[in-house]
């Protein structure tokens, strides 16, 4: 595997999956390098689906192996929402603002014992058209009253680690990239690239 390319345009994400992936002695492309690539629409019904859409759509386009992820916020006192509709949570074409404003709003009633949430994020990797894996990674907090920290993007403002006593958007960008959600699920995806998934 010499190259591989990111199946996403959020320039936050590729740059956090550039440094999780970084050493790899693969070049990494985005999707930049390839003029008319697809907009591929998330129909999934599960963040697993989504993430195997975009990698699947991606490398059929260029004939390259892809990485595609999917990513979402899961709160307990809300039945798992927002999960597979977290980008577009306050309505299609909504900011990160919209949606944190509209979560903290819902939430607006919850007790702290109730506040729990999870970010989650599946990683497909396509290797061909034939030979595809998927991994996930997990971190659970809590959902702050307000917004906290200038850094980060999403849902970063108002997911809180009582561990760190910080939220995501409070911590540097190497401590977020070393815990996350999306460090967990693209560092599990970097050990299969440099083992040779799923051979060469």
């Amino acid at each position: 595997m010499k190259k591989i390319v990111l199946a996403t345009n959020n320039r936050h994400k590729i740059k956090e999956i550039k440094n999780i992936l970084s050493g790899l002695s693969v070049e990494i492309m985005t999707l930049e390098d390839f003029p008319g690539a697809p907009q591929v629409e998330e129909t999934g019904r599960t963040l697993e689906e989504n993430a195997i859409l975009k990698a699947e759509a991606i490398c059929r386009f260029t004939g390259l192996p892809s990485l595609a992820d999917d990513s979402g916020l899961e709160v307990e006192a809300l039945h798992g929402s927002p999960g597979v509709l977290s980008s577009r949570f306050a309505g299609e074409h909504c900011s990160f603002e919209d949606n944190n404003r509209k979560l903290l709003q819902l939430m607006s009633r919850v007790p702290p014992e109730k506040r729990g949430a999870k970010f989650v994020c599946v990683v497909a990797l396509m290797r061909d058209l034939n030979r595809m894996v998927t991994v996930k990674g997990e971190v659970k907090g809590l959902i702050t009253l307000e917004e906290r920290g200038e850094n980060g993007f999403g849902y970063d403002p108002v997911f809180y680690l009582p561990r760190l006593n910080k939220t995501f958007a409070q911590l540097s960008f190497q401590e977020k990239n070393s815990i996350s959600h999306r460090a967990l699920a693209f560092g599990r995806a970097k050990d299969l690239i440099e083992k040779g998934f799923p051979d060469d």
